[in-house]
C-alpha cells in the first residue's frame, strides 16, 4: 500500500501547479483521500479531501476558491489543482488515506511529500 505524490516545485505568486498522488495497493473508492501540508516551522494541516462513496469533498478555508481535488479511478490518481497561489502556500505538501473526511487519523504513515515553493 503507497502513496505517492508529485507535481511539486517552484512558481512565481498568482501562478499554478497540479499535484498528483498516486495510489498503488489499495482502491481508491474504499478511502478518503486527503491533502495535507506542512510549512517550516507550522504543524501540518489538511488543504483538500475527497471521499466518492459519499461524495463528500472538503477544503480548508483557506485555500476555498483557489484549490481544486479531484480523482481518476482509472489511474487511481487524486490531483490538487492549485490556482492563484500565495507565497504562504509554501509548504511540502503530502496525501494520505482516511476513514473519512472529518477523521483526524490516516491509515499508514506520511509518503515523502513534494515541495510547493511560492516565491518571486
Amino acid at each position: 500500500v503507497q502513496l505517492v505524490e508529485s507535481g511539486g516545485g517552484l512558481v512565481q505568486p498568482g501562478g499554478s501547479l497540479r499535484l498528483s498522488c498516486a495510489a498503488s495497493g489499495f482502491t481508491l473508492d474504499d478511502y478518503a483521500i486527503k491533502w495535507f501540508r506542512q510549512a517550516p516551522g507550522k504543524e501540518r494541516e489538511g488543504v483538500a479531501c475527497i471521499k466518492n462513496s459519499d461524495r463528500s469533498i472538503w477544503y480548508a478555508d483557506s485555500v476555498k476558491g483557489r484549490f481544486t481535488i479531484s480523482r481518476d479511478n482509472a489511474k487511481n490518481t487524486v490531483y490538487l489543482q492549485m490556482n492563484s497561489l500565495k507565497p504562504e502556500d509554501t509548504a511540502v505538501y503530502y496525501c494520505a488515506r482516511q476513514a473519512h473526511c472529518g477523521s483526524m487519523l490516516i491509515f499508514g504513515s506520511w509518503g515523502q511529500g513534494t515541495q510547493v515553493t511560492v516565491s518571486s
